[in-house]
């Protein structure tokens, strides 16, 4: 005889655990025998979030919401904050915790957070029904701070800050506050909040973390012995990514797919811990002005990083600094400009001004023309189009180029 709450304990099990396949599959089975419930197709949309198959998470998450809307036009609100609406707030009411609306919108802005499609996430959480602040849970409070933390920083470390005092608080507030204060150079901060929460960082930080905090807190006062740390650091995920690379080679002429994501998965994630350990090393001597020095240690990193877009770009901008490897520093630059020729003010200003200062220095004039006229008239287009949003590339490109003129 099947037990339906049966299957969704065993689900639950297995996603802690993170056993996300298995978990999808009971919860697959307990949504055949109970019926369509929300808080199933949520699980689902969890498990293919877990596994990275974010097209299908999304794919439950419409679903979702469409029922939402549907069911429960005007007592939630769905999406009227995201048109401008004037809303007032739904509550914390059992009609919304049944729709698990709050939850799927959470989920669709990390999605949208992780593709770096950072104005469909902030939508996400506008779509979500309107509560009052102190209303919020602490998810959807977590994910405000992040996605708004360009636009509004302050406010951003202040829920983060608020959230670490609450108990519980999501398993990611402690390593994001860290992170975010390391990316806005709040050094100190960064090193109160672990002094003060040390019993949080053998919970919440895994040892590459632990090590790669240590090792920025040190650069502020011991430059070089953070070099050593993130040497060591660095070390061990260029071990990994040799090891990752052994076995994608051994495998990639079999038929398990499963395998084969899983291994290219373990390579990004630890190529994404790679990349930030070499950029703090390259930051301490590009802040010493010692780029070629900085050259040396991107060279040495060739092997894994070549086909890295920041990689890539980053040693652009060490060759330009050196003033006499821009032929170099432009062929660096060139692939990110092709990329995106037909967006190009998507591209940001200082790589076509600096490109533009390439041309320029290496007596390609034209390219350099045919570049800022493309600029120009995709700046007019835009001022055509939106009274909102302006650009400002050319003007940037004119005054480097005019500042290389005045040297």
């Amino acid at each position: 005889m099947d037990d339906p709450d049966g299957d969704i304990n065993l689900a639950c099990l297995e996603y802690k655990e993170g056993n996300y396949e298995k978990a999808l599959e009971r919860f697959t089975t307990a949504t055949h025998l109970h019926g369509y419930q929300p808080c199933l197709a949520y699980s689902i949309a969890l498990c293919y979030y877990q596994m990275h198959n974010y097209s299908q998470a999304l794919k439950f998450i419409a679903d979702i919401i469409d029922q939402g809307v549907q069911n429960h036009p005007a007592e939630l609100s769905i999406g009227m904050a995201t048109e401008g609406m004037e809303v007032s707030s739904v509550g914390n009411t059992r009609l919304l915790r049944e729709t698990s609306l709050v939850e799927a919108c959470n989920l669709k802005a990390a999605i949208e957070y992780n593709l770096k499609n950072l104005s469909a996430a902030s939508e996400a959480l506008t779509d979500m029904p309107p509560r009052l602040e102190e209303e919020l849970d602490p998810v959807t409070l977590h994910n405000q701070a992040l996605i708004n933390m360009d636009t509004n920083p302050s406010d951003g470390f202040a829920k983060l800050q608020y959230l670490l005092s609450q108990n519980p608080f999501p398993p990611e507030t402690f390593s994001n506050l860290l992170l975010l204060y390391c990316k806005y150079e709040y050094y100190d901060l960064a090193a109160d909040v672990l002094a003060e929460n040390a019993h949080l960082t053998y919970k919440y930080l895994t040892q590459y973390l632990y090590d790669y905090f240590d090792a920025v807190i040190t650069q502020q006062t011991a430059p070089m012995d953070a070099y050593n740390k993130f040497e060591a650091i660095g070390n061990e995920q260029i071990n990994e990514l040799r090891r990752l690379t052994k076995r994608m080679n051994e495998i990639r002429d079999g038929n398990d797919e499963v395998i084969i994501q899983k291994t290219a998965k373990a390579y990004d994630d630890t190529m994404a811990r790679y990349m930030p350990v070499l950029m703090s090393q390259a930051k301490i001597y590009w802040d010493m002005n010692n780029y070629s020095q900085v050259e040396k240690i991107f060279r040495k990193s060739v092997e894994f990083c070549s086909e890295n877009d920041i990689w890539k770009l980053n040693v652009a901008h060490t060759l330009f600094m050196q003033a006499n490897k821009f032929k170099e520093a432009a062929g660096f630059y060139e692939p990110n400009v092709k990329k995106n020729f037909d967006n190009m003010l998507s591209i940001t200003a200082i790589i076509l001004a600096n490109l533009s200062v390439c041309y320029i220095m290496t007596n390609q004039n034209e390219e350099a023309e045919e570049l800022m006229k493309k600029v120009e008239n995709e700046e007019e287009a835009s001022a055509a189009t939106s009274n909102k949003t302006k650009f400002f590339h050319l003007c940037i490109i004119n005054l480097v180029i005019g500042t290389l003129y005045c040297s």
